[in-house]
């Protein structure tokens, strides 16, 4: 081998060398940005998705974490399973209610007031997960949720997607991955309007009924608006963080998204306090 070729190796193992501590020390000393939402329109939480997700890609932000909630809304998976879909469009929007076509995997289900809405924009590669971990891990969150209100719930068998409290589904998973960055992610029944179920085969399961942890636990839990925003985030970083392990977390309370151009370039959207 010749020198040069010596001297090319040698760098480029020092590259791979200093690219892999870096690495590393992310694992360790990873943070997570979390946003308290509120409630906000679906589409506009699909729109900052898609913009974090470019961003995360770039490593322009650190891991993300979206939580929020949603007046009524339904979503299709990927799979566009419409005879899920047991009304008409035209008779969701009479009861104030949307539809949307998504790219996430699973089925139909429902997103409303009451339910602790969680949107991770988080690397796997950094952290070392494949997709069904990830999957495992975000089921596990909503079990640990539960287990804190006396709830004993399940992830779901063979056929069944999300989480159980016995033969009753309590939440629901929904994930899209593109080049190893997540979004989309899960919805836990805190104390929706469960009637909004019935129009729809949750994630494609007939016969199965859809529980709450109001139903299913005897814990007093949040009823006014922005209670159940702070609650519901309390409730669900206390699920969320043992089973994905960051260094710490930056909380932004009291955000609302306005349509601007950011100072620093960033974003397309910026956060304000209220």
């Amino acid at each position: 081998m010749t020198i040069p070729n010596c001297l090319l190796l040698y760098a480029e193992l020092k590259a791979a060398r200093v690219l892999f501590i870096v690495r590393m020390a992310m694992r360790v000393c990873r943070v997570l940005e979390v946003f308290r939402m509120g409630t906000i329109n679906y589409l506009d939480a699909l729109k900052l998705q898609e913009k974090l997700v470019t961003d995360r890609k770039a490593r322009k932000i650190s891991d993300t974490l979206l939580s929020l909630q949603h007046p009524p809304t339904y979503t299709l998976g990927k799979r566009r399973t419409d005879y899920n879909l047991l009304v008409t469009e035209s008779e969701l929007q009479s009861m104030g209610a949307e539809l949307h076509y998504t790219q996430r995997g699973g089925d139909i289900t429902f997103h409303g007031p009451h339910q602790a809405i969680l949107y991770p924009i988080i690397s796997l590669r950094d952290i070392g997960h494949g997709a069904r971990n990830y999957v495992e891990k975000l089921e596990s969150t909503m079990i640990e949720l539960a287990s804190l209100y006396g709830v004993k719930a399940r992830a779901g068998q063979a056929g069944e997607m999300g989480v159980w409290v016995g033969e009753r589904k309590i939440g629901a998973i929904g994930v899209r991955i593109s080049s190893g960055i997540t979004s989309h992610g899960l919805a836990f029944n805190i104390d929706p309007d469960l009637s909004y179920f019935k129009h729809i085969v949750p994630c494609g399961i007939a016969d199965k009924e859809v529980t709450s942890l109001r139903r299913e636990s005897n814990e007093t839990l949040p009823a006014e608006e922005g209670d159940d925003s702070k609650r519901c985030l309390s409730m669900s970083l206390d699920g969320f963080n043992p089973n994905f392990a960051y260094a710490t977390w930056c909380l932004r309370e009291h955000c609302k998204l306005l349509e601007k151009q950011p100072r620093h370039g960033l974003l397309e959207f910026i956060w304000a306090s209220r």
